[in-house]
This record gives structure tokens, sequence and C-alpha cells, in this order.
């Protein structure tokens, strides 16, 4: 197989987690159970921003995509995870690997651009309250989103094209629960160390950005609700606190992943750091947004009652289908 030089490597060998089989075993249905209920929460709440016109604002639209950007990045990592639970040996094709990082990767740069958006939502909300319905229309809030996508899977292009174009002269064992570009990047035969340092240059800076703009928001947020009358302070503050706690559940992983110098994080850490940002912080952000948030918690109980409504309906028109 050749892609870019000559490349004497198929196919990739997942190392995973260094357990006994017994307790990878073990661990597999728990796993799968948090995975199949994150789905179906993610979906949840895609499923009610739609169908409850109340939802309908600038806020839960950014919200529903970022419940989508999980379910993606559920599935582009997850399984094959899963599956390193079950098989001795995980193996993964060089294409595949390829494609598993630069999904991972763009999802990534997406979910820090998207973070950036929402923050940037609740500045006009709160400080240019007059002029939010302008600034954050329908129309408005597609485009932005359109760019941010579009914005992170071209910047992937670059990162992950370098990875791609280098001889692997036959190792083929990935000491990871995934293809990361780093695990992958030290199996190369050649001198890579200009090439790590291009592509944390580009993590560093897709980090940062968005963080600082994160930053900067927050702060002049803080400055205009310590103006406001105390209840209405808190209320807006109120509108907050979800995205902070999935900013600082986000940030806080991929940072220590992507700028600690690798020499403090050992190999086990890196997977166990890859499983969370990958499975708990989308597990996690349903969680964080239903529960602090009274307007979703209702869309999702009026859309259980109507479910159930709707399935009375159907069993009494069952019944009297069959009485007749």
């Amino acid at each position: 197989m050749e892609i870019g030089n000559q490349s004497l490597v198929t196919e990739f060998i997942l190392s995973g987690f260094s357990i006994p089989p017994q307790l990878r075993a073990m661990l597999f249905p728990v796993f799968l159970i948090i995975y199949l209920i994150t789905l179906l929460a993610n979906s949840l709440i895609i499923a009610v921003v739609q169908t409850n016109p109340r939802l309908h604002s600038a806020m839960y639209f950014f919200l529903c995509n970022l419940s989508f950007l999980d379910l993606c990045f559920l599935t582009t990592d997850i399984p094959i995870c899963l599956k390193g639970f079950l098989l001795e040996k995980n193996t993964i094709t060089y294409s595949g690997c390829v494609t598993q990082m630069y999904l991972g990767f763009s999802l990534g740069v997406t979910q820090c651009f998207l973070l950036a958006v929402m923050a940037l939502d609740r500045y006009f909300a709160i400080c240019n309250p007059l002029n939010y319905q302008r600034l954050m229309s329908r129309v408005a809030c597609i485009k932005i989103c359109i760019t941010t996508w579009t914005s992170g899977f071209l910047i992937s292009v670059v990162h992950v094209s370098f990875t791609v174009t280098v001889p692997f002269c036959g190792h083929n064992e990935v000491n990871h629960v995934v293809c990361e570009v780093a695990a992958v990047l030290r199996l190369a035969c050649i001198d890579t160390r200009l090439i790590e340092a291009v592509i944390s240059g580009v993590g560093v800076v897709v980090l940062l950005v968005p963080l600082s703009l994160i930053i900067f928001t927050y702060l002049h947020i803080i400055a205009t609700i310590l103006r406001m009358p105390a209840a209405s302070g808190r209320q807006a503050f109120s509108t907050c606190c979800s995205h902070l706690m999935v900013v600082t559940l986000f940030y806080g992983t991929t940072i220590v992943m992507y700028m600690s110098p690798r020499s403090m994080i050992s190999a086990d850490s890196e997977k166990v750091i890859s499983l969370f940002y990958g499975l708990v912080t989308p597990a996690l952000n349903p969680l964080i947004y239903t529960l602090r948030n009274k307007e979703v918690k209702g869309a999702v109980k009026n859309l259980c009652i109507r479910n159930k409504d709707w399935q009375r309906c159907e069993d009494g028109v069952l019944r009297e289908n069959q009485k007749v």
C-alpha cells in the first residue's frame, strides 16, 4: 500500500488499555451502556429543540449543534474502543486510521469554535440585548454554524496531511485506544520532531484563540451582571452556568492532553484522557444542560407526556378495533 512515501503498513494494531482480558470483558457492558445512553440523551435534546417552538432561539440552536457534534464524536471513536475491550488484537486499516484521525481532530476543532460561538451568543444576549435579535437571527446562526463546521474540517486537512506522508516501515502497533496523531507519529521511521512541532503549534492556536474569546466575553458578561439588580443578575448568569461547566470539562481535558509536556503524561494517562473527552464529556453535556435548564427540562417532560398520550391513543384505537 502506498500513501505519500513508501509505506509497508496496511493496518494498525491498537494496543488499548493494559488490563487483563477478564477486566476488559467486565468493562465492555459498562461502557456500552454509557455509550447507548449518551446517544439517546443527545438525540433527545436534538428532538426536543426541533419540536418545541419555545426553544427555537439562538442559544438552543447552538445547543442542538453541540449535541449533534457529540453524536459525531461518539460514532467516530467509541465503537473502535468498545471493539478493543472484546478483542485481543484490535486492528484498524490504514485508511480507517487516517479517517479516524481526521474526523476526530475536525470535530475537536469544531467544538472549540462552537463553544466560543456559544459564549459570544451569551455576550450579545446579556451585554447588548437591544440588538440581540438582529445579531443572532436565524440566518446569522446558520451562517455562523456553517463557518464553524467548515473551518474545523479545513484546518484538520493541514493537521492530518503531515501524518499521511510519513513512512512507518512495518511498525504498526499504536499505543492508544484510537488512532491519535501523536501516538501514530511515534511509529514513524524518520525524525518527526519538526512535524510534531508544527502539529502542536496548530493545536495550541486552535485551543487558545477560542478560549481567549470565551474568557474575554465572560469578563464582559460578569462586569455587566455586577451592574444589574441582584435578581436580574442571578437570572442572567444562570443561563451561562451550563456553558461554563461544559467549557471547563472540554478545555480542561484537551489542554492537559495537547499542551502538557509529553514527559509529564504517560501513555496510559493519554488513553484515559482520550476516553474521557470522547465518551464522558458527551455523556455529561446533556445532563448539565437539562439539569440546570428549566426550559429544556420542561420541554423534555412535555415531549414524554405527548408520547405517552399518543401511545394511550394508539392502544385505545387498537382495543376498539379488536372489539369490532
